[in-house]
């Protein structure tokens, strides 16, 4: 498959603020490509995203029933250090994944980021949301083994408002 490149890590990112996710808001159809088994397959879900806490909390509740799939992503603004954390529950599991990614909107993108170690080997993951328009989005998961300079993605989500 052809990817569009991750956008670099920001060495100073901007801070958060209330609303930076209100472009989420709202009922969503969403096409996933996603390596199941080291194969792509793709598929149809859907979200319902809402604002509380006067813009400072996202909560999308997404189900996926062609792969019998549900989970919720929870986004958190640090008020104090001006920080966005991105988390998600799988529905089976019902554990909130910590600490969450952190991150930052960089010219029109979302970028976060958690580091991590993978049978002994320090691995970072990033989530994106990017192509940010009134009527679709798109988040894209990878993981880098070089510090970022290069990154594998193994998810793409395709938003287009209901």
């Amino acid at each position: 498959m052809n990817f569009d490149p991750m956008p670099p890590l920001p060495t100073t990112p901007t801070p958060g603020k209330p609303g930076d996710f209100d472009f989420l808001t709202g009922e969503w159809r969403i096409h996933h490509r996603s390596i199941v088994n080291g194969e792509w397959l793709e598929y149809e879900g859907e979200a319902s995203v809402h604002a509380i806490l006067a813009g400072i909390c996202s909560v999308e509740e997404l189900r996926i029933p062609a792969r019998n799939f549900s989970g919720m992503g929870l986004r958190l603004l640090d008020v104090e250090n001006r920080v966005w954390s991105d988390h998600w529950v799988n529905a089976r599991s019902g554990v909130v994944t910590t600490p969450g990614q952190t991150g930052s909107f960089e010219n029109g993108a979302g970028i976060f980021v958690t580091d991590d170690v993978d049978n002994g080997q320090p691995v970072k993951y990033a989530g994106v949301w990017d192509n940010i328009t009134p009527t679709s989005c798109r988040w894209r998961q990878a993981s880098s083994r070089d510090n970022g300079q290069t990154w594998a993605q193994n998810w793409i989500m395709e938003w287009r408002r209901a």
